[in-house]
């Protein structure tokens, strides 16, 4: 499986997941740029939820969520700040979903993430 068959494979995992939390998915691939793209944007209860979904066969190399990186994460941001100037938002967050597939398939979900 190919990085970007891979990446599809876990964000398919992630929105199953989320709706079945309650969430309902809204957008998914939201490009603002080649640097710049929200994987899923949904909504619980009158949030928006701005989630980054990332996806690793195993832990061998460290968790997914460690894989998201300061100059990743900043990317994240700008992507929220072009969808708050265009669309009408009072509350949101951003979330981390990391998937791991093997020996199972493995869901951490970080709500309300932040540099700080």
């Amino acid at each position: 499986m190919d990085k970007r068959k891979l990446g599809a494979n876990g964000e398919n995992i992630a929105c199953k997941y989320l709706e079945k939390q309650g969430y309902k998915i809204l957008e998914r691939n939201k490009h603002y740029s080649r640097f710049c793209e929200l994987d899923i944007i949904a909504k619980y209860k009158d949030t928006t939820v701005f989630v980054e979904v990332k996806t690793r066969r195993t832990n061998d190399f460290g968790t997914p969520v460690e894989a998201i990186t300061k100059s990743k994460f900043q990317n994240i941001v700008k992507g929220v700040q072009y969808y708050l100037s265009e669309n009408k938002v009072h509350d949101y967050r951003i979330d981390v979903v990391g998937i791991t597939l093997r020996p199972e398939i493995k869901i951490e979900h970080l709500k309300n993430v932040s540099l700080s």
